[in-house]
């Protein structure tokens, strides 16, 4: 079902198998997982993206992974995981991305280990899930045009989050721009800037800036859809801005 309508489950996931182990001492091992995030023109009711509500609650993981190996990967650890853990899927990418797996070897991705896409040494993005190959396109569009190079961090785990992994690529950029499809307002881009601000602070060379969807529900007219989502343009955009300050 579309992670749009995990409302009526929210008290169970937050209230009883998240606090499982701190009420019993026994783990409620389970995988939600959840089709979510916009560009299918689906509207208002299966478009959304829902980390920020859960992002909060101590004792549930959340992943989202954006490549084949990582979506196998991360499912296979998030299954042998003995607490919770929702699982969003960016329905946008179920026919886009493939990749051929090998078959005769076991996959499995560390929940909260996060991935270099690309290498750079000027600025860092970080992003996760659907927004992770225009994040990309827009870093080599960059650096074609401008001969910047820009890190990109897919960070795979949502929660446990690679706070070491981001430091480490803002200590050696001195820029960090955070790209994610959720609306900006209490999104999950606020706590990477203050997670930042308080490891690394003196490293910034530029204040941390968000790229986001807006702060209104998903349309469904695809114009409106398209100017509601983070776009190409719009991160590159934010990019220039970073690396030009």
């Amino acid at each position: 079902q579309f992670i749009d309508f995990i409302a009526p489950a929210f008290d169970m996931i937050v209230n009883f198998a998240a606090k499982s182990r701190y009420r019993t001492g026994i783990g409620a091992g389970l995988v939600i997982r959840g089709p979510c995030g916009g560009g299918s023109r689906s509207g208002p009711f299966h478009s959304q993206n829902v980390e920020s509500y859960f992002a909060n609650v101590a004792g549930l993981k959340m992943v989202a992974p954006a490549t084949a190996y990582d979506a196998k990967g991360l499912l296979t650890a998030a299954i042998r995981d003995p607490d919770p853990v929702l699982f969003f899927e960016h329905k946008y990418l179920y026919r886009r991305v493939k990749e051929m797996l090998p078959v005769d070897e076991e996959i499995v991705v560390p929940l909260g280990v996060a991935r270099v896409h690309r290498e750079g040494s000027d600025l860092t993005m970080v992003t996760y899930g659907g927004m992770l190959y225009k994040t990309a396109e827009a870093a080599e569009k960059i650096a074609e045009q401008d001969g910047a190079q820009i890190e990109v961090i897919d960070l795979r785990s949502i929660r446990p989050l690679d706070t070491e992994a981001i430091v480490a690529s803002v200590r050696k950029t001195g820029r960090l721009l955070i790209v994610h499809e959720a609306a900006r307002f209490g999104g999950f881009a606020g706590e990477i800037t203050a997670q930042v601000c308080e490891q690394a602070f003196e490293w910034l060379d530029a204040p941390i800036r968000r790229v986001t969807s807006l702060d209104t529900p998903v349309p469904y007219a695809a114009e409106l859809e398209d100017y509601y989502l983070p776009q190409v343009d719009d991160i590159a955009a934010a990019a220039r801005w970073l690396l030009a300050y």
